[in-house]
Formats: C-alpha cells, sequence, structure tokens
C-alpha cells in the first residue's frame, strides 16, 4: 500500500474504491479526483499487498466497496488477480456479496475486454478515460446487484444499517457525515460551500435513504450501528 493511506475509522465512510496499478503519476491523479468525488481511495502499486488487503474483507465491508483494477501489471497480471479473489470467494458468481471490479488499461485491446467481461467485471475502461466514464461505471458497480447478500450474511450486526449507508451519494454522504455532529444546516453549508437550501434539501434525502424520522433517530442508529 503506498503511503498516505488512512484505515477506515468510520461507518460514516460510505464507498471505498482499491486502486490497484502500478503507474505512480496515474495513482496519484486517480486518488486526487476520486476523493474530492467524496469516495475513500485506498490505493496499491503491490498486487500481493492488495490481494492481501481485498481477501480479508468481511461482507459487510464488501457492499460499500470497489475495486479499479490494471490489466497490465508487471508482477501479476489483474486477469491473475481478479482470478484469485473468485478462488478466495470475494468476488465472482459465487460470492455473497461479491466485489465489484472495474478494470483499467492503457492499452485498447479488446479480446483483454471480452476475458475481463468473461470473468464479471463491471466494465472496462481505456485510460486516460473521462471523468464521467469514471462516474458512470462506479455508479454501475454499486447499482448492479452484485453486491446481494445471502439470507445469513444479512444477518450480520449492522448488516442493514450499512446497506442503507451504502445507498448514499457521495455528496449525500457528506451531509450526513456534517449532520452525525450536530451542526445546523447554516453550518454545513459553510463547509460544503453550498447554500442552507441545498444542504436542507440533501438532508431530507438522507433522512429518506436512511428510513429515520429525525435527527435524533438518525445519531441513534449511528450510535447503535442498527435501524
Amino acid at each position: 500500500m503506498t503511503a498516505g493511506n488512512a484505515p477506515i475509522t468510520s461507518a460514516a465512510t460510505v464507498r471505498t474504491l482499491y486502486l490497484l496499478d502500478d503507474n505512480a503519476d496515474f495513482r496519484s491523479t486517480a486518488k486526487w479526483w476520486l476523493g474530492g468525488a467524496g469516495y475513500q481511495v485506498l490505493d496499491f502499486d503491490d498486487p500481493r499487498q492488495a490481494l492481501d488487503v481485498l481477501k480479508a474483507l468481511k461482507p459487510i465491508d464488501i457492499i460499500c466497496a470497489c475495486l479499479l483494477l490494471d490489466v497490465r501489471m508487471p508482477v501479476m497480471s489483474g486477469m491473475q488477480v481478479h482470478d484469485e479473489l473468485i478462488q478466495a470467494g470475494i468476488t465472482g458468481p459465487q460470492a455473497r456479496p461479491a466485489l465489484p471490479i472495474i478494470y483499467m488499461t492503457g492499452h485498447g485491446d479488446v479480446p483483454l475486454a471480452v476475458q475481463a467481461m468473461e470473468k464479471g467485471a463491471v466494465t472496462f475502461l481505456e485510460k486516460p478515460f473521462q471523468d464521467q466514464a469514471l462516474e458512470s461505471a462506479l455508479e454501475r458497480a454499486f447499482n448492479t446487484g452484485q453486491h446481494s447478500l445471502a439470507p445469513s450474511a444479512a444477518d450480520l450486526p449492522g448488516f442493514e444499517y450499512h446497506r442503507r449507508i451504502s445507498t448514499l451519494t457521495p455528496r449525500e454522504a457528506e451531509v450526513f457525515k456534517h449532520m452525525l455532529t450536530g451542526h445546523t444546516s447554516k453550518a454545513i453549508a459553510r463547509e460544503l460551500g453550498v447554500t442552507p437550501k441545498n444542504v436542507e434539501h440533501f438532508r431530507g434525502r438522507v433522512l429518506k435513504k436512511m428510513k429515520a424520522d429525525s435527527l435524533a433517530h438518525l445519531m441513534r442508529m449511528e450510535s447503535d450501528k442498527r435501524v
């Protein structure tokens, strides 16, 4: 893992992207953009180190995660990484939940794209990709149903709470985190550089998605990590 990665410390951190790519400049740029879009990003240049972290993910973590995977790397290819994750039950048709994977490459290669999709990849992006293309791919990753769980997994403590959190958009997640501190809409607006009216709009969406009757109800849910 490269320097600067921080562990996940709060359930309010909604969507975590694991970025595996051997190009340091690309990782730096991608991490900056994705972080600004509201995602938590953990980047790796070492496939083995990435695999160790990914294989240790629990179902409750996978429902809020996605892997951005480079196809061509010197030590281990993206396809090989994908195969190991399938064997470990982290992704693939038998995994419940399944970690969604978005492939990235600097080389347009139709056969590779076909192989990636056959393995269950969400999509295949050619670098350098447009911001809108990446945004669309991520939305697909978090809404394709790959995070669906078997009934036994749904019984995990806090599962439903985290499932609801995973439905928040990056902007809703930002407002959500500020709501949990008890800040007023005006204070949140100043912090985010938006209008109080916009904050009120997002507060309403957060409460609706979290199925909370009030801010007090939402804060109790956060405290218990249950709904």
